[in-house]
């Protein structure tokens, strides 16, 4: 079983891999003159040792410092020094250039992945999880990326660069470093592979914990009214604890790579000191006798060799998260997208508002029924309202209207023709929707009226506004419609934020409107006055409205009655109290319960 985890793991990994590579495919002219100056940079840091060596010859025996040469060597050395220090600089600058254009590219295109994912995905997944993919894991990314570009590709070249200017002073040495050297990796492998999996761990466990915050942080109100912050804090300790343990093994497991390595490296170096004091006075194989100025190159290109070993493996750690975060990251991007339109899609600039639902079946999972064989046939003009116990399809109808869903069996079409031969965007251009669940962003009184029609004037806003009854509080607000307002209006009651979005609708008036119990956060007083702009609003247009309260859909030409996902009943509101059915009873029982 733990074999399989981590077959998987590796294959994991090697995809996520080959796919990190491709996003940084498109900026291979960077990557080349990033190598070009790494390998400058490796070869003048390489040269130095040689200088040194020979510098170190110029002084050897009493007496027999030759001064002229040491300054001239030391002049080599300083402008190989300033001339390395200036490609790693342009170095460093390319190599975050490559970082950020690619975190860049790829939380660009998971941000707009989401917009095209099904509803039922954000219905499955958390809010949280996928803020945490898309912001922590890409930072997380990040610095992995940012890490590895330098380490790596600097670590191969000196790698390379070391091997070849040592076979030049001691090939024999060279080859038992060399054939040394997998014990590094070796070592380095079997501890970061597993590590990897406790990354992936970690990332999912952050998830979790973002989730559980921003959920608390946007419903903070409701969880003190009923005493739940004890429990709340439990839960997020809970949470919490499983990230941090998670977070420890990772590091933990992860961390043992460099400082293993470095034991390896170090043997080798002792050795090959050893062997080269040696070499200083024997001559095996009829080799001539090493220089102490020829010892001292090598013995500096041997650290330099095991260097890049060491640079890899301490930032491992981070490399190993930078995988994982990845490969969340991709998660999202393989998500299945909504089906996407048809080739030959229409495009209606505005619709009639004519809608037909023709033997309509749709559930969410394939087990649990919910609409079976529904028809529904609407004129253009006619305001139609949906009533029903909760869970009976009233929302469901309305996600279906929007294509938010596309029906199991049957059709839905607009004007004639299925909606599935639009395109999504002109289609829900042709719905205007006020609902339950108000909305606003972060920004201008102005800006959340006008987001659906942001060429508007100021004259159209606050035309809208007077229309929605928004505009007397507007207004008194510190900077009318210009004041700024918080996340999600947290600035402003349920009643005012709920008459931000009707003045949203009232400025765009789409052909078809959809007002999903729009007033249900809104004063007797101020409703009656809505009911009136509604009124207008929906004069010509074909209209659905979802409401509990029956008082306020009496003058609906036609009232659907569902329940257990079928229209039960059909009507106007006369028509279906004289039937003394389901209607009447749901109807009186309000009706009682109001004059209680």
């Amino acid at each position: 079983m733990n074999e399989t985890k981590t077959l998987t793991a590796e294959n994991n990994k090697k995809q996520t891999l080959k796919r990190i590579l491709a996003y940084i495919r498109p900026y291979s002219p960077l990557v080349i003159c990033f190598l070009l100056l790494a390998v400058v940079s490796v070869v003048l840091q390489l040269l130095i040792p040689i200088l040194i060596g020979e510098g170190v010859d110029q002084m050897v025996g009493r007496g027999s410092v030759n001064t002229e040469a040491l300054l001239q060597i030391l002049t080599k050395i300083l402008i190989c020094i300033g001339a390395t220090a200036a490609a790693q600089w342009l170095m460093n600058h390319m190599n975050n250039v490559i970082t950020y254009r690619v975190v860049r590219d790829l939380r660009t295109r998971a941000f707009n992945h989401v917009h095209v994912l099904p509803l039922s995905y954000l219905d499955v997944n958390s809010s949280g999880d996928t803020l945490s993919r898309l912001i922590t894991d890409v930072e997380q990314f990040s610095d992995g990326l940012l890490l590895g570009f330098t380490q790596l590709f600097t670590g191969v070249i000196t790698i390379v660069g070391t091997i070849v200017f040592m076979l030049t002073l001691q090939p024999v040495v060279t080859v038992i470093v060399v054939l040394f050297t997998p014990l590094s990796f070796k070592v380095a492998k079997l501890i970061s592979g597993r590590s990897y999996r406790y990354f992936k761990n970690q990332s999912e466990a952050r998830g979790k914990v973002t989730d559980l915050t921003n959920e608390m942080l946007g419903n903070l109100k409701i969880v003190q009214s009923f005493g739940r912050e004890q429990a709340v804090m439990e839960e997020f300790e809970k949470r919490n604890r499983v990230l941090g343990e998670n977070s420890l093994k990772a590091t933990f497991i992860s961390s043992l790579t460099n400082p293993s390595t470095r034991f390896v490296n170090t043997l080798i170096y002792n050795g090959v000191v050893f062997a080269g004091c040696l070499l200083c006075f024997l001559t095996p194989f009829g080799m001539q006798a090493m220089s102490i100025g020829k010892l001292t190159s090598f013995l500096s290109y041997v650290k330099q060799y095991s260097q890049p070993f060491n640079d890899i493996t301490a930032v491992i750690t981070e490399f190993q998260n930078s995988l994982a975060s990845a490969s969340r990251v991709f998660e999202i991007l393989d998500e299945t997208p909504e089906t996407p339109d048809d080739a030959d899609a229409i495009t209606v600039d505005h619709a009639e508002g004519r809608v037909n639902l023709s033997d309509v079946s749709f559930s969410y999972l394939p087990d649990k029924p919910l609409i079976e064989h529904l028809n529904v046939d609407v004129t253009a003009g006619k305001r139609i309202a949906i009533v029903g116990p909760t869970g009976c399809g009233k929302t469901t109808l309305i996600n279906l209207l929007m294509r938010f869903y596309d029906v199991n069996e049957g059709s839905i079409a607009v004007d004639g023709t299925d909606i599935r031969h639009y395109r999504r965007s002109s289609l829900r251009s042709n719905f205007g929707m006020v609902l339950q669940d108000t909305w606003l962003k972060a920004g201008t009184v102005r800006e959340n009226i006008a987001y659906g029609h942001p060429e508007a004037s100021m004259d159209e806003v606050q035309a809208a506004a007077k229309k929605a009854h928004a505009d007397g509080f507007i207004r008194r607000m510190p900077h009318g419609y210009d004041t700024v307002i918080e996340e999600n209006g947290g600035n402003l009651s349920a009643g005012q934020k709920q008459l931000l979005c009707i003045a949203r609708v009232m400025l765009s008036l789409p052909p078809i409107l959809i007002l999903d119990e729009a007033t249900s956060s809104i004063d007797t007083r101020t409703e009656h006055y809505i009911q009136r702009a509604f009124d207008e609003m929906m004069k010509g247009r074909t209209s659905f409205v979802v409401a509990h309260r029956l008082s306020t859909i009496r003058d609906a030409d036609e009232i659907l009655v569902m329940k257990d996902g079928h229209i039960i009943e059909q009507g106007d509101h006369e028509t279906l109290l004289a039937k003394k059915g389901f209607y009447s009873r749901l109807y009186h029982a309000q009706f009682e319960k109001t004059a209680s």
